[in-house]
């Protein structure tokens, strides 16, 4: 069995979850909430009373979070209850993300590990440059914008994006990017390596990191949680840009309707619905749409061509999206042991 499999075995097991915490949950109709510390209720009561958004309270040592569902995996640190097992070692985890990262040890990968924030790295150095993110000192000062850099090397790649210099070119197309790495990226698409292949559904990836970042669509944990509205996210970056939905000052409004984006490009893109205006025209039909990718898609309409391939049969599909429809059926067959062609 796989890594990857294991992964999906221990995240099926709802049912062995919910059942410690209903156990902890008894923890607090039980005797032991009134031998809870003076030390502890002092810390309960204080927590209430400066905070009316952490409204679930630990009963034992009085600790407050804002959701529901970061007290009960909170609980399972006082029961030192571990539920979720890995398949490999058979080590145990009280919650899922300690357990993935836990998995990925079994790739032959070391991993470093912050212990602030649970990011891993393949790399010492990697992780030591990340704890500076953690750290309140910024020296590395942007003159333009007034920006605040932990490292200068982030710094002179952030003044890059005032001047628009793209020194690092593509022999092949002439495509140019500010950043060297993400010309070598760029560089691999011309030869169609994709060396980094999901173990589940078979996607293959340029970079591990985007490759990690797929696994989690497949484990559907959302571990990054806006603390304002409680929507959660799979990754950091999508919440941060959420995030931005809230502020007050933020500057991207729909004078129709006043929808609010954080990017202007997502509104200058919303304000093509408003006017009705479709650039976008087939040179085939004539037929014209809003967006870009609308008429991409269109116009394989007019081939035969197929350029989406199942990895698991040899069947092939014009549109992305019947490729990802008929892989989630026949992935299911393949991991069973047989293949069923739909």
């Amino acid at each position: 069995m796989t890594t990857v499999q294991a992964a999906e075995d221990v995240l099926g097991k709802e049912s062995v979850q919910q059942s410690s915490m209903l156990n902890i949950h008894s923890l607090n109709h039980s005797e032991e909430k009134d031998t809870m510390s003076k030390g502890s209720s002092k810390v309960l009561r204080q927590k209430t009373q400066d905070s009316t958004q952490n409204c679930h309270v630990c009963g034992i040592c009085g600790k407050a979070f804002g959701f529901k569902c970061n007290l009960n995996r909170h609980l399972l640190i006082h029961s030192n209850r571990k539920p979720l097992a890995c398949d490999t070692c058979n080590k145990l985890f009280s919650e899922k993300r300690t357990l993935m990262i836990h998995l990925l040890t079994h790739t032959k990968e070391e991993l470093h590990v912050c212990e602030i924030c649970e990011k891993a790295f393949s790399q010492k150095k990697g992780l030591k440059r990340h704890l500076l993110t953690h750290g309140t000192e910024k020296p590395h000062v942007c003159e333009i914008c007034s920006k605040e850099f932990a490292r200068k090397c982030n710094l002179k790649r952030h003044c890059l994006t005032h001047t628009k210099e793209k020194p690092h070119t593509c022999d092949e197309c002439g495509n140019a990017y500010s950043q060297r790495v993400d010309l070598k990226i760029h560089l691999l698409t011309h030869g169609n390596e994709k060396p980094h292949v999901c173990e589940i559904c078979k996607k293959e990836f340029f970079r591990k990191r985007n490759l990690r970042r797929h696994f989690l669509s497949h484990t559907k944990e959302k571990p990054h949680v806006c603390d304002v509205c409680g929507k959660a996210y799979s990754q950091r970056g999508d919440l941060t840009r959420h995030l931005l939905l809230h502020g007050s000052d933020n500057p991207h409004v729909c004078e129709v309707c006043n929808k609010v984006f954080d990017r202007k490009s997502s509104l200058e893109r919303h304000i093509l619905i408003h006017t009705n205006e479709k650039p976008h025209i087939c040179d085939i039909c004539g037929k014209d749409f809003i967006q870009k990718w609308q008429l991409q898609r269109h116009s394989l309409t007019h081939t035969n061509e197929k350029h989406h391939k199942c990895k698991f049969c040899d069947k092939s599909y014009k549109l992305k999206c019947q490729l990802k429809k008929h892989m989630l059926n026949c992935s299911e067959h393949y991991h069973l042991g047989a293949i069923h062609y739909t």
